[in-house]
């Protein structure tokens, strides 16, 4: 077994929802913009989650036939993180990758065409030559634009086009990626700004109930409901 392919089961995020006690090992997640905690493997996805392959030989196999993609993009390796929103398709059946309230990752199969909607969240812009701007996004993505988009909206693109833009702002549906309140959809009531270094915070309203997260937890998913699958 490779030194750096695998981790020790009992040391996995305990966002992977797997079996702990069986082997000893499991495959790890290459180095990506998603973190450790907010994906999996696509290899442990087909494997262990899905079932779509019994053994890693097999999962190599199913990957290197291209029958694989992210986001619409074929993947090449196993390894390859997915993360939370991404869409992970095998062959003809597709499933978007979501956090429950229990902060598991779960895959949740979904339609041909809302398979092909992308959320991504704005994590920051840069400043280039001739008043370009370029916009960086969460999963690791960028564009160049002369849009204005803030930091925390989210751009929905359709077959690698931009479809929609949504807006951090009141009124906006949220989805929690993770903190006490991982999981859950509400709309945005307020968005308290705070001074100096503290985190700024946004309370949500979820039927007669108000709660409230960091601003940093928040992915805009839609205006009066969720544009995608966010439940199983």
């Amino acid at each position: 077994m490779g030194k750096g392919q695998h981790i020790k089961r009992l040391a996995a995020p305990k966002s992977w929802p797997i079996n702990r006690k069986t082997n000893v090992w499991v495959l790890r997640s290459n180095p990506g913009s998603h973190t450790f905690e907010t994906s999996m493997p696509a290899g442990l996805i087909l494997k262990e989650i899905l079932g779509y392959v019994k053994t890693t030989k097999e999962t190599k196999y199913i990957v290197n036939q291209g029958k694989v993609s992210v986001n619409g993009k074929i993947v090449k390796k196993q390894k390859l993180p997915v993360g939370i929103l991404d869409v992970i398709t095998i062959g003809k059946d597709n499933y978007r990758i979501i956090i429950n309230t229990k902060g598991k990752l779960i895959p949740v199969k979904i339609k041909n065409d809302e398979a092909k909607l992308i959320l991504k969240r704005v994590e920051n812009k840069t400043s280039l030559k001739n008043k370009k701007i370029q916009v960086n996004f969460s999963e690791g993505s960028n564009m160049i634009s002369k849009e204005k988009y803030n930091t925390g909206d989210t751009v929905v693109f359709s077959d690698n086009k931009v479809k929609e833009h949504i807006k951090l702002e009141k009124g906006s549906m949220g989805y929690i990626l993770a903190g006490k309140q991982v999981g859950r959809i509400g709309l945005i009531k307020e968005i308290i700004e705070k001074k100096g270094l503290q985190p700024a915070k946004i309370i949500f309203t979820q039927g007669k109930e108000d709660f409230e997260t960091l601003r940093n937890y928040v992915f805009i998913v839609g205006k009066n409901k969720p544009l995608v699958t966010l439940e199983k």
